[in-house]
C-alpha cells in the first residue's frame, strides 16, 4: 500500500466521518455526499485517517497540502546534522611536536562537533609492540578528555590500530555556538 492518502473517488467506504476545510466537525456522512460537499467547495476530499472507524475524510486543497507537507520535510532535513567522522593517522614513535600538531587537529575536529577516528600505523617490528599504540592513543583520549570522550575503544586491526573519539556537544549546538561567537565578535568589532 502506498504511503499516499486516498483522495476523491479512491476513498472506498460507505461512510466518513467529515472534517471541513477549517477543521470544522462536520459529522458522520455518506461518500456520496461528502464528495458532492467537496466538489461544491472546489476542494478534494482527503481521507486523513484511514485506519479509524469511519475513517477520517477532510475536504482540503490537497495540491496546497503536498506541497505544504513536501516543505516541511525539506526544512527537517536541513536542520538535520550529519554526522562526519574525521581520520587522523599517526605512527607509533611521533615526534612531540608532530604529535601537538595532530592533537590540535583532533581538538579542531571536536569542537565542530565531528567524530574523530584515530588511526596508528604500524610498520615492520612495530607490530609486535601495539602496547606503543595504546598508550599513544590512551595519551591523546586524556589530552581531549574534555571535548570528547572515547566511543569505541582501541583495537588492532591488521596492521593498524584504530579508536573513535565522539565530541560531548552535538553538530548542532557546536554550529550555534560559533555563530554566536562569531556574533558577539562583530558587535566588539563594529
Amino acid at each position: 500500500m502506498s504511503a499516499e492518502p486516498r483522495i476523491n473517488d479512491r476513498i472506498r467506504v460507505p461512510e466518513v466521518r467529515l472534517v471541513g476545510p477549517n477543521g470544522e466537525q462536520v459529522g458522520i456522512v455518506p461518500i456520496a455526499k461528502a464528495l458532492e460537499l467537496a466538489r461544491e467547495s472546489d476542494l478534494d476530499l482527503v481521507e486523513v485517517a484511514p485506519t479509524a472507524r469511519p475513517p477520517v475524510a477532510k475536504l482540503m486543497d490537497y495540491g496546497k497540502f503536498k506541497y505544504e507537507s513536501a516543505m516541511k520535510a525539506r526544512e527537517a532535513r536541513k536542520n538535520q546534522a550529519h554526522t562526519v567522522i574525521k581520520e587522523i593517522k599517526l605512527r607509533p614513535k611521533i615526534d612531540p611536536h608532530d604529535y601537538e600538531t595532530k592533537k590540535g587537529h583532533v581538538v579542531r575536529f571536536l569542537k565542530a562537533g565531528d567524530k574523530v577516528k584515530v588511526t596508528i600505523m604500524f610498520r615492520g617490528r612495530e607490530q609486535s609492540r601495539p602496547e606503543l599504540g595504546r598508550r599513544l592513543l590512551q595519551r591523546l583520549a586524556d589530552d581531549v578528555e574534555d571535548l570528547g570522550f572515547v566511543e569505541s575503544l582501541p583495537k588492532q586491526d591488521g596492521r593498524n590500530m584504530i579508536m573513535v573519539i565522539g565530541p560531548h556537544k552535538k553538530k548542532a549546538e557546536a554550529k550555534a555556538e560559533r555563530a554566536a561567537a562569531r556574533a558577539e565578535q562583530d558587535a566588539g568589532s563594529g
